[in-house]
């Protein structure tokens, strides 16, 4: 008899944090690694936020909050989605979770039957089709292209839609691409996702992170029918950097939180209780480190594309969001792991592949570490393609 359910046994294990794991196991054995993988930044939570965290401890805050986060959090959550998403949400419709990925599956957890079918752009969040196999339900894929700006047009969105679809999943800006879609662009989807009743889940957890005259915009902001079918997930990981405290959440129409709520009592309950006063510091605290953060990582990208496009055999689209490039690599003739392996055991830079995104013929590089790390990293990347 088999222990493990085959559910889980079909699941991929998560190639980047493979190679994050693998790079860090490097460094310990005394190498110079330049990482270029990462998905976090690399700067330090604010201090207001840590030291709400720790008055917090100090004045006892380590004991249990309702499952769905504290009062004060949600209603937090629901000031800031209302001043800068234009979205109406009752804090009754607002669920804390450990972290924006946990606030993903639990929407799927509570929307996906067996055999339903999930469309996912390709490249895609690497998890994003395994939650939806654990959910029961089957991920559809939709390869977008460098040429399109690596995003799914309604085009392609009403092609794959069969009697089965469900759900699409919307992750603007794009992890891995970068790729920001315009307030046009996410209106025609939205009709596709209204003609059929589709509902949309949408990732917006790099929102802060936008470049070049960009603008990001959710899309349960356009329509009380749009607003019915959108799950909005979001978090504080990466626009004030804390990845560690492990704080997302979901809002969503009344019925859906009720099930998310529903199953986060019977998983987790509640998410750290002093993170989540760290939180609230976050929301309604000064906001002058996202616009510091994200002028200090415009400044990177810049840097990098300008990098990128003087290295042979690479071809690169300009991201708008996030912190990474989606590099074609297919002039170099090999696979994207084969690619990052030998980059990693022989040059010691870690990047991810693509093939964890869906994509073999790219690698995703990630500018949130310090200049110094990219010039050498970027130095020892040209050297490989020139030697390739």
């Amino acid at each position: 008899m088999d222990i493990i359910s085959p559910r889980i046994a079909a699941l991929t294990p998560s190639l980047t944090l493979k190679v994050t794991n693998r790079a860090k196991a490097m460094k310990a054995e005394g190498h110079e690694v330049y990482g270029l993988a990462g998905g976090e930044p690399e700067m330090d939570t604010p201090k207001n936020i840590k030291d709400a965290a720790i008055k917090a401890l100090e004045n006892g805050a380590t004991k249990y909050t309702p499952s769905a986060g504290l009062l004060e959090l949600r209603q937090a959550i629901s000031d800031k989605l209302k001043r800068e998403n234009n979205l109406s949400y009752d804090p009754t419709q607002i669920v804390v979770s450990c972290g924006a990925k946990h606030a993903c599956y639990n929407a799927m957890l509570a929307l996906i039957s067996e055999g339903d079918e999930v469309i996912i752009p390709t490249p895609y969040w690497v998890s994003y089709p395994e939650m939806v196999r654990m959910c029961g339900g089957t991920p559809v894929f939709v390869e977008t292209t460098a040429e399109n700006g690596w995003k799914i047009t309604p085009e392609q969105f009403e092609d794959a839609i069969t009697p089965r679809t469900k759900m699409i999943i919307i992750n603007t800006p794009s992890n891995p691409t970068g790729a920001v879609y315009t307030k046009e662009e996410l209106m025609a989807l939205g009709e596709v996702a209204l003609s059929e009743d589709i509902l949309i889940l949408s990732d917006e957890i790099y929102e802060h992170l936008v470049y070049g005259g960009a603008t990001h915009h959710s899309i349960a902001s356009f329509s009380e029918d749009l607003y019915n079918l959108t799950i909005t997930v979001n978090g504080f990981s990466k626009g004030y950097s804390m990845t560690g405290w492990r704080l997302g959440y979901t809002a969503a129409p009344a019925h859906i939180s009720k099930a998310i709520q529903t199953i986060q009592d019977h998983s987790t309950s509640n998410a750290c209780t002093f993170s989540q006063y760290g939180a609230i510091e976050a929301l309604n605290g000064p906001q002058a480190f996202i616009g510091d953060m994200r002028d200090e990582y415009d400044m990177r990208r810049q840097y990098v594309f300008d990098r990128l496009n003087k290295i042979p055999k690479i071809k690169v689209v300009e991201p708008q969001g996030a912190f990474y490039f989606f590099v074609d690599t297919t002039d170099l003739g090999l696979t994207s792991q084969n690619l990052t392996d030998k980059l990693l055991e022989r040059y010691k830079v870690a990047a991810i592949p693509g093939i964890a995104f869906g994509n073999d013929s790219s690698i995703r590089i990630s500018y949130c570490t310090t200049l110094d790390v990219l010039k050498e990293g970027l130095d020892r990347l040209e050297e490989f393609c020139k030697a390739h």
